[in-house]
């Protein structure tokens, strides 16, 4: 970690002894609330793994492989599905069929999904619910947050990873975070950061679109998902939007290329059931000629815009089609984005080392995604740790009950007294959108939070204007 100016040494020092204090703090948990969900979970675990091994899948399993037959044998698995007539149509590099959950997932068998539902029980039973368990004292949980770990200059976390508590399978996020309450009297209060890496990514490159989009509030996310699946605007739901955010848009900026996004944006179609005027997008896209997913083939030929030119894709297909929508988003909507990839990548192949706008700096030797990736997340992160300082020193000073508890990179919890909650309210968005800009004048765009409570827990909350 390389501090080269005063106040970027200043941040970490200040951040490191606020963190410190949400670490005391801790979170509150519901422990009997944990412990019944504990023993519910390992419960239906029990009756699935039953299920599998009366299964006629398992007692081919078993012939097959004898003594060494393994549940937990993904290769296993996979040369027992292609035994009994299902076909994995996807391979791995070494030609063994890829049992990935995406691949599994589209096999319409009973064994498979209770094989799925099992795996996804036994992660959330061992690495969430027992990892929280074994780390509560007297009912609060203190998990360890980390400045010096991360090479972007993100924080992590750890004994347990509070960073990595499920949301968006909300069945176990449902499951998870029930069990994290309120203090007698408070409520949890989630400051979250709106699209803050996208905010942070154009003080960088400074493209005019971007800067008109974030200062209107423009919603390209929505925009962008009516270009790929060919909808009217008014016609995009929230699901998705959510896939175009972010199996596209996010994915573009971060380094990905058509050819994986539009695999994952077909693939989501399914998964998610998207819809459209009551109906399935994929019978949306075939009234517009679009049937199939298709494929594009070629050699690796980086343009220098961090886009990849394969050379050939069968017209009126979803990779074709979004191919397009690819060659629009840097050619015409973002194009100085894109040239500033380029400039950032060149100027750090001669220099062997770039700046954060924070005051931090990398060298060494790092792929193209992470050169233009890391001072972006590092920055957005940095001002996340700021705010989360700023309230902590407010918190303090004004001697409050109220008090921060866990940060997730873009947002902080907060265990928030129910007689302070309207003054909270007002001061931390004060500390979140207009304290980071009066200290850092390279931030050009508005920041924005969106702010939720929670009166029972951490999972039943609600958004606050």
């Amino acid at each position: 970690m390389k501090a080269v100016r005063g106040d970027a040494y200043k941040l970490m020092h200040d951040g490191a002894l606020a963190l410190s204090h949400v670490e005391e703090n801790g979170v509150r948990i519901d422990v009997e609330q944990l412990d019944r969900t504990i023993e519910k979970v390992g419960r239906r675990i029990d009756v699935l793994s039953d299920r599998l091994r009366q299964s006629e899948e398992w007692r081919e399993w078993k012939q097959m492989f004898g003594g060494k037959a393994s549940l937990g044998s993904r290769p296993q698995l996979a040369k027992v599905l292609k035994g009994m007539g299902h076909s994995l149509d996807e391979e791995t590099r070494t030609k063994r069929e890829k049992t990935s959950k995406v691949v599994l997932e589209r096999l319409d068998v009973p064994f498979v999904r209770d094989y799925l539902e099992v795996e996804k029980l036994k992660k959330l039973h061992g690495t969430y619910l027992l990892g929280v368990r074994r780390e509560v004292v007297a009912e609060l949980l203190h998990p360890f947050f980390n400045l010096h770990t991360v090479v972007t200059y993100r924080s992590s976390s750890d004994r347990p990873n509070f960073q990595n508590i499920p949301i968006r399978d909300k069945l176990i996020g449902r499951l998870i975070r029930r069990c994290f309450v309120p203090r007698p009297g408070h409520v949890l209060v989630e400051v979250d950061f709106k699209q803050l890496e996208v905010s942070i990514s154009a003080c960088y490159h400074r493209d005019p679109r971007m800067i008109e989009y974030l200062e209107t509030g423009y919603d390209f996310h929505r925009a962008t998902a009516a270009e790929l699946y060919m909808l009217d605007e008014l016609d995009v739901n929230d699901e998705v939007r959510y896939c175009a955010k972010n199996r596209f848009v996010f994915p573009e900026f971060y380094g990905s290329y058509f050819a994986q996004c539009a695999l994952s944006l077909w693939e989501a179609i399914d998964q998610m059931k998207l819809m459209a005027n009551g109906r399935s997008l994929k019978d949306h896209l075939a009234e517009r000629g679009i049937v199939e997913l298709g494929v594009a083939r070629s050699k690796w030929d980086r343009d220098g815009q961090g886009n990849t030119g394969w050379i050939d894709t069968d017209g009126g297909t979803f990779v074709d089609h979004v191919r397009d929508v690819e060659q629009r988003f840097w050619g015409e909507r973002f194009k100085v984005y894109a040239r500033w990839k380029k400039d950032w990548w060149e100027q750090y192949l001669k220099r062997g080392w770039f700046d954060l706008l924070t005051g931090f700096r990398e060298e060494g030797v790092y792929k193209r995604n992470d050169v233009i990736n890391h001072p972006v997340q590092g920055a957005a992160f940095h001002v996340l740790l700021l705010c989360l300082i700023e309230t902590v020193r407010w918190l303090s000073q004004s001697k409050m009950r109220s008090m921060v508890v866990g940060q997730i990179h873009d947002s902080m919890l907060c265990d928030v007294h129910r007689d302070e909650l309207v003054e909270f309210l007002a001061k931390v968005r004060e500390l979140a959108t207009e304290k980071p800009r009066r200290m850092w004048e390279w931030i050009v765009v508005p920041l924005a939070v969106d702010v939720a409570v929670a009166e029972e827990n951490w999972f039943e909350k609600r958004k606050v204007s």
